[in-house]
């Protein structure tokens, strides 16, 4: 059989597999096409007597990744504008950041210490525990006390009398009659 044959021959599985990958006939048919021309193209690297079916379904397949990776858009990071990466927060963000920095800032020194250290700064509790002059153990123990304190403040599991509770209730109840009333509430994060 000769190489013409063959191509012939496997138009059928071939239109099989690039139906498969491109879930759309007319690019199933082109991506046959580009295969074959690609095939005829490389004819002289074929041995004969190696298994033509898994050359053929190779080169189609490769075809397939090469187009998908021409179409792909790519841009250089740095020609980026900084805003396609970070969106404006909202209100309810600006207020969930306020909340988190007035607990963080109630927190003892020495747990938000480790806790910005371990959380933020990606630092081991081997290394925290160096860095603080301190045991391992003591080093996971104000991380843990600091996550389970600011978990409790965010979430409102504050006693009656704290300042920071009536002060963030107060805000909200505020912002939440100002959205009923129809009026802004971007003046109350101004205060």
């Amino acid at each position: 059989m000769t190489f013409h044959d063959q191509v012939i021959a496997i138009l059928p599985k071939l239109r099989v597999q690039a139906l498969s990958l491109t879930r759309n006939r007319a690019a199933a048919e082109d991506l046959v096409q580009d295969a074959v021309c690609n095939a005829l193209a490389a004819q002289n690297s074929f041995i004969p007597g190696t298994n033509f079916s898994a050359w053929m379904h190779r080169i189609l397949r490769n075809r397939f990744i090469s187009d998908l990776r021409k179409r792909r858009e790519t841009t250089d990071i740095d020609d980026v504008p900084a805003s396609s990466f970070a969106s404006p927060a909202t209100h309810e963000d600006s207020l969930a950041l306020k909340d988190l920095s007035m607990a963080l800032s109630r927190l003892p020194a020495d747990q938000r210490e480790a806790l910005v250290m371990v959380v933020i700064q990606g630092m081991s509790y081997e290394a925290l525990a160096e860095a603080t002059d301190c045991a391992v153990g003591t080093a996971k123990s104000r991380v843990f006390r600091a996550r389970r304190q600011l978990e409790a403040w965010m979430s409102g599991e504050l006693p009656t009398n704290d300042k920071l509770r009536v002060k963030v209730k107060a805000l909200r109840d505020a912002m939440d009659a100002r959205r009923r009333a129809g009026k802004s509430s971007d003046d109350l994060m101004l205060s």
